[in-house]
């Protein structure tokens, strides 16, 4: 694999996988567009650098989690920020075994029919309709300080829902569905990369040693972590006064792109 291929893809995946445009639809499409030979745990790989953006971006925050979890169950203290950690421990260990089972059944559909791209592109379009649908038609009632645990629960798991249909997207299904329940989309997004941060890290554990750590590798996460942190930024401050339309626009227009490519390939 190439430097510039690595730069590319770490801006790629930085980019992709905190937008509601899905990074695993990208990372796959790229490399198919231009005949690249990348290796498979590269696209785990970049995923560090995204996690190390949303941690630092978030360091505040998650000290906060952690500290409110720990008094509300050794000092019995109760507090927003207790309550929120504990929702995402409850949501994590079950969404995560989830998507392991439904990742390796999509794997295997994908690898028997060969229609990984047509399946990518369908989902790239579906969700597009209905992001665009849901966040046009859902009110701004709920915060994220105010969410139950069922919003936060239904929120969490639909991020196995990305594991079983490639081109979903983790932070597009959960921010769908926040918006279905009615939460602002500021909140929406803050809370659907908290969730991420577990998940993303339990999948870059189990794939480390796979990683082939090279200068390209480096470079890779490294340009995956310095988009990922201006992308958080500029999302948090866009959706306090813009909406999710642009992003559905976009992921209708590339899936019809990818089965136009599909057909003429």
């Amino acid at each position: 694999m190439k430097i510039y291929q690595a730069i590319i893809l770490g801006i790629i995946q930085g980019l992709t996988e905190l937008l509601p445009v899905s990074s695993s639809a990208h990372l796959n499409l790229i490399p198919w567009f231009f005949n690249w030979d990348i290796p498979e745990s590269f696209d785990v790989a970049l995923h560090l650098g995204t996690l190390l953006a949303i941690t630092i971006f978030f360091f505040k925050d998650w000290i906060g989690l952690i500290k409110g979890g720990y008094e509300q169950v050794v000092k019995k203290k109760k507090s927003t920020e207790g309550r929120i950690f504990w929702y995402i421990v409850a949501v994590t260990i079950p969404t995560g075994i989830l998507s392991l089972i439904l990742d390796k059944i999509s794997e295997k559909i994908c690898d028997t029919f060969g229609i990984e791209m047509i399946l990518i592109a369908i989902a790239l379009i579906v969700l597009g309709i209905v992001l665009y649908i849901v966040d046009k038609k859902s009110s701004s009632e709920v915060k994220y300080e105010n969410m139950t645990f069922k919003q936060s629960f239904l929120i969490g798991i639909s991020q196995a829902i990305a594991a079983a249909f490639p081109g979903t997207s983790r932070s597009g299904i959960t921010m769908t569905v926040a918006r279905a329940l009615h939460v602002d989309r500021e909140s929406a997004a803050k809370y659907s990369f908290l969730l991420s941060t577990p998940i993303i890290l339990a999948a870059v554990l189990v794939s480390i040693t796979d990683f082939q750590f090279s200068l390209a590798f480096f470079m890779g996460v490294l340009s995956s972590f310095l988009v990922g942190v201006i992308v958080i930024k500029f999302l948090l401050n866009y959706l306090k006064k813009g909406s999710f339309k642009i992003f559905a626009v976009y992921r209708v227009i590339l899936g019809l792109i990818v089965i136009a490519v599909t057909f003429i390939k």
